[in-house]
């Protein structure tokens, strides 16, 4: 296992490099020069030549590239170009909220996609079966934004049951611990932070689990079906074993693979999709971070923070790898 897990890493290491020179060329090339962001459209040439020079713009291509790879490599990712702030404390400080969203994302859609899909194979060509793969058909062409500003609108504005946006009330914020304010008031024994902070991530983490849910309740219901007219599922139930124990203990285990790499992947999409999410619920992550960077051509945060969100989908990747393996013991000799 140790020989399995350090060849998934070294494997990882093209990926980041990969992605490293994507989002430079990306910036350098396509986006708009951000002296014209900084200095405004009534800056002089020699003020704008100037700031080139200062921020080292005038440099080959290559040679900026190695010093961003440079200062990565040793955890300096510079400055940014708007607020004059270290891009690596900015995005530590907001990188607690997406985590916080995306967590709450994925365990929704992981837990009921998994008991929709199951029911729908179970109950194959049932009434449910066909509500549950309309809700999914309707869950992957809902787009995220459209669903946010729906449910602000019914549930914040109409029935006022719910915060429109932000992550908790002023005033409201647990001790510090983690970063992630729900586990945070739980550690503290904070109620009325856990209570305000839960109101607030239900809607933007339901909106951004929607589509996940469906993929995997599509997905689990899939890989159901064809687990369950296996010769070994008809075994134990002629063993006497109760629906409950053959469906959970011996079907969903040994479906179980495709589905973990479902949630795998769907934890990047998550990933991608809070950065529409928080602009939308005006969470304050780090997808809300790139979004107003971009606008402003801070290359120095795009940078660092597509880096390290590439970073945490490698990592998990890594970790559904090495839970393959776990699963299914022959995948590492392969």
């Amino acid at each position: 296992m140790l020989k399995y897990i350090i060849k998934r890493i070294l494997l990882l290491i093209p990926v980041l490099l990969g992605v490293s020179i994507l989002v430079f060329l990306v910036m350098h090339v396509f986006a708009p020069d951000p002296t014209s962001v900084i200095l405004g459209q009534h800056a002089t040439a020699d003020q704008v030549a100037k700031l080139r020079q200062t921020l080292g713009l005038n440099d080959p291509l290559y040679l900026q590239y190695w010093n961003f790879l440079k200062g990565i490599l040793t955890g300096n990712m510079g400055e940014s170009l708007t607020t004059h702030t270290s891009v690596a404390k900015e995005i530590l400080t907001r990188l607690p909220a997406t985590i916080e969203l995306t967590l709450a994302a994925i365990i929704l859609a992981s837990i009921f996609g998994i008991i929709i899909g199951i029911i729908s194979a179970v109950k194959k060509n049932s009434i449910i079966d066909y509500i549950s793969t309309i809700g999914s058909l309707i869950g992957v062409s809902m787009p995220i934004f459209w669903l946010g500003l729906m449910m602000i609108i019914l549930f914040a504005n109409v029935f006022r049951i719910l915060p429109p946006s932000g992550r908790i009330t002023i005033g409201y914020e647990p001790d510090k611990i983690t970063g992630l304010y729900i586990l945070d008031s739980i550690l503290t024994g904070d109620t009325d932070a856990f209570v305000d902070s839960v109101k607030h991530i239900i809607m933007p983490a339901l909106a951004l689990s929607l589509y996940s849910m469906a993929i995997i309740a599509r997905m689990t219901r899939s890989t159901m079906l064809e687990t369950i007219k296996q010769d070994y599922i008809r075994t134990a139930r002629a063993k006497g074993l109760s629906e409950s124990t053959v469906v959970g203990k011996h079907a969903l285990r040994n479906a179980l693979i495709p589905i973990v790499t479902v949630i795998g992947l769907q934890l990047g999409s998550l990933l991608g999709g809070a950065v529409l999410t928080e602009t939308v619920f005006s969470w304050p992550g780090i997808g809300s971070y790139i979004i107003d960077s971009i606008l402003k051509s801070d290359y120095p945060v795009v940078q660092g923070a597509v880096l390290i969100l590439a970073v945490i989908f490698v990592i998990v990747n890594l970790l559904v790898d090495v839970l393959y393996a776990y699963l299914d013991p022959r995948i590492k000799y392969y």
